[in-house]
C-alpha cells in the first residue's frame, strides 16, 4: 500500500475505540483512549488506521510506534480482546464499534 490515505475512507459515520497502555500512550500526548471516526460503508484496513493514527494523533517519534507499515516489535495489539495475529494483523477489516488496544512491552531501565 502507498503511504497516502483517502480522508473519505476514515470520516464520519461510525467509530472505533483505540486505546494505548504500558507507556504507548506517551507517544499520543499521554491520552490513553481515542474515539476514531470510521466510515462503515467502506472497507478500512487496520494498516490504513495505523497511518491515520500516525498522521493525526501521534505526537511522539513515529519510529517508536511503527516499523515498515506495521506496529513495531514490542507493542502488542489486541482487536476486541483477541491477539491481532489471529485476526489478520494489518489486513484486518475494521468494523464499527471495534476496540483496538496497543500495549507497549518496551520499558527503559
Amino acid at each position: 500500500m502507498d503511504d497516502s490515505i483517502d480522508e473519505e475512507v476514515i470520516s464520519g459515520g461510525s467509530t472505533i475505540t483505540v486505546e494505548f497502555s504500558g507507556g504507548a500512550e506517551t507517544l499520543f500526548g499521554g491520552v490513553k483512549e481515542h474515539i476514531v471516526p470510521l466510515d462503515g460503508s467502506k472497507i478500512v484496513l487496520l494498516e490504513e488506521m495505523l497511518r491515520w493514527l500516525r498522521d493525526h494523533l501521534l505526537t511522539g517519534d513515529a519510529n517508536l510506534f511503527l516499523q515498515d507499515n506495521t506496529v513495531r516489535p514490542g507493542i502488542l495489539v489486541m482487536i476486541n480482546d483477541t491477539d491481532w495475529d489471529l485476526m489478520g494483523e494489518t489486513e484486518y477489516i475494521l468494523q464499527p464499534g471495534d476496540h483496538i488496544l496497543f500495549i507497549s512491552t518496551l520499558h527503559g531501565g
